[in-house]
């Protein structure tokens, strides 16, 4: 198998949506916390990469086997049958990707207590039925929530536990605590699920796959892709209100124009190739500046 053909196949690309938690999580641990356990946390960044990447793998796995006939997605757009790659191989590869991501974090959970494995069995549930089942998730109107919710909240509060699992108090408080620094990506990552189902609507009702932007209609979708796109802007001012991320995030606002910019030529189009692209770069820019001006944040911490 080829590189590029690989990396398609695991979608790479779309790697973003669950680093950035990651890194965020990760910032939130050094500078509401002080406290960064480095060997686990690198650990849980390759099972969770290597997971990430089965899951994508079982997508188009799913997706290609459950394509109805009457129009060509098995053979000119499914990475597999465009390939022509071996169903078994394929297979194999992502048993593999899954087993070696389990066990790391089978480990984990041996050094660092049950919350882990508890958390890192509802990812695992959640990503395997997110494409599997007689009803994926993906397919049914609740997939931007559970992208949305289990990449982006999910990681991020698994990451600050590893972190500070000696005395991480499980309180209410704690909880909206991750949650409010990890809302932006979780509405991002779920906005990007909203732009691909608009993009996809066709195809999805073709292949009986009946997504929220069935139900809401293209015009209710939009309005809810604006939502989704800008109000991870207020999540940041009220991260900064509350003192749980640095004033320096902030400066995540200066990038309004450039969401604004690509939230509009979005919506005059939704088409996967010409503006789905557009919904990437939202998600990528905003989070990744996101992720910089809280680092920033960390350089003039006392």
């Amino acid at each position: 198998m080829k590189l590029s053909v690989f990396l398609e196949l695991v979608e790479f690309k779309a790697k973003t949506a669950s680093v950035l938690p990651f890194l965020i999580g990760l910032c939130f641990s050094l500078y509401h916390y002080r406290l960064v356990q480095v060997g686990y946390v690198a650990l849980f960044f390759v099972a969770m990469f290597l997971f990430n990447m089965a899951v994508d793998i079982l997508d188009n796995y799913n997706d290609y086997r459950h394509a109805t006939s009457g129009h060509d997605y098995k053979e000119k757009t499914n990475i597999i049958g465009r390939e022509h790659l071996s169903l078994k191989t394929v297979w194999m590869l992502m048993v593999g990707m899954i087993i070696v991501s389990a066990g790391i974090g089978i480990w984990l959970s041996t050094r660092v207590g049950a919350p882990i494995l508890w958390m890192g069995i509802y990812c695992y549930l959640v990503g395997i039925f997110y494409s599997s089942g007689p009803r994926p998730l993906s397919s049914l109107p609740l997939g931007e929530f559970f992208s949305g919710f289990t990449m982006g909240f999910m990681i991020s509060l698994i990451c600050v536990y590893l972190n500070t699992f000696q005395f991480f108090d499980w309180s209410l408080e704690s909880i909206l605590e991750v949650f409010l620094i990890s809302l932006p990506n979780t509405l991002w990552i779920a906005n990007l699920m909203l732009a691909n189902n608009m993009c996809d609507l066709k195809e999805d009702e073709q292949n009986e796959r009946y997504t929220l932007v069935h139900y809401f209609g293209v015009e209710r979708s939009k309005l809810l892709f604006i939502g989704l796109t800008f109000l991870p802007f207020v999540a940041i001012c009220l991260a900064v209100w509350f003192k749980l991320a640095p004033i320096t995030n902030l400066l995540t606002l200066l990038i309004l124009p450039v969401i604004v910019k690509q939230a509009r030529v979005f919506l005059k189009k939704q088409d996967k190739k010409e503006t789905f692209p557009c919904a990437v770069k939202i998600l990528a820019i905003g989070a990744l500046t996101s992720v910089l001006t809280y680092g920033l944040g960390l350089l003039f911490m006392s």
